[in-house]
């Protein structure tokens, strides 16, 4: 005979919610920590969570000044097109494991960040210099927790529980130019990358920036 299904009551719930963002110290590249308090709203002790987390920008609860939809254009089109083309932009996804606990606990959600100019990520936050940056975790995954005999059970975290938290995008600015110091990231091929070092090495300039500087001077000529 099969064992009878729990009752709702044995059957694990979570709630989630982000209580700030501070850099994580001393990591090898530059990375928000998003303190993600959880808390248990149903079933017995959790015993451990298997968590995956998809943290997006909610790039349509904004709203933008002049010079931000020109240079979001790249992303979501001009903006007469924004209705259907703005979608929200994935930042991360996350798998965390939580340790037994009763009713509350809180973790570090550790999200890095990059200047690289090809991320779509990287493009919305230098458009946008100030203010908040909406953004939604979404989170899946399973609870091992007890049921009111003592059983070991599982239930899977519902898609409904999600939650959001608006960034201030200073602080994105403050944390990656602190790492590259004013500096971005040009991703580009070995081939173009010779040419760049041959026509560096001929016109004896200093550094790639002082070369490409010039060969965009020389063709605004």
């Amino acid at each position: 005979m099969s064992a009878p299904a729990p009752h709702d009551a044995d059957i694990a719930d979570l709630s989630f919610a982000v209580t700030g963002a501070r850099p994580l110290e001393h990591a090898a590249v530059p990375t928000l920590a998003f303190r993600l308090a959880v808390t248990r709203t149903g079933g017995g002790p959790v015993r451990s969570v298997s968590l995956t987390t998809d943290v997006r920008i909610a790039v349509e609860r904004r709203r933008y000044r002049e010079e931000e939809r020109l240079a979001l254009a790249r992303l979501f089109g001009q903006p007469e097109q924004w209705a259907t083309g703005m979608r929200p932009l994935t930042w991360a996804r996350l798998t965390t494991v939580l340790p037994p606990f009763d009713d509350t606990t809180a973790v570090d959600l550790p999200v890095p960040c990059t200047r690289e100019c090809e991320l779509a990520v990287t493009a919305y936050f230098e458009a946008v210099r100030d203010a908040d940056v909406p953004l939604d975790f979404l989170f899946s995954g399973t609870v091992f927790h007890t049921d009111a005999t003592g059983r070991l059970r599982t239930s899977q975290i519902s898609w409904a529980r999600d939650c959001s938290y608006r960034l201030p995008a200073a602080q994105w600015h403050a944390l990656t130019g602190r790492y590259f110091g004013g500096l971005s990231w040009l991703r580009v091929s070995q081939d173009t990358h010779a040419l760049l070092g041959a026509y560096r090495a001929r016109h004896a300039l200093t550094d790639w920036d002082e070369t490409v500087r010039t060969l965009l001077e020389g063709a605004t000529r």
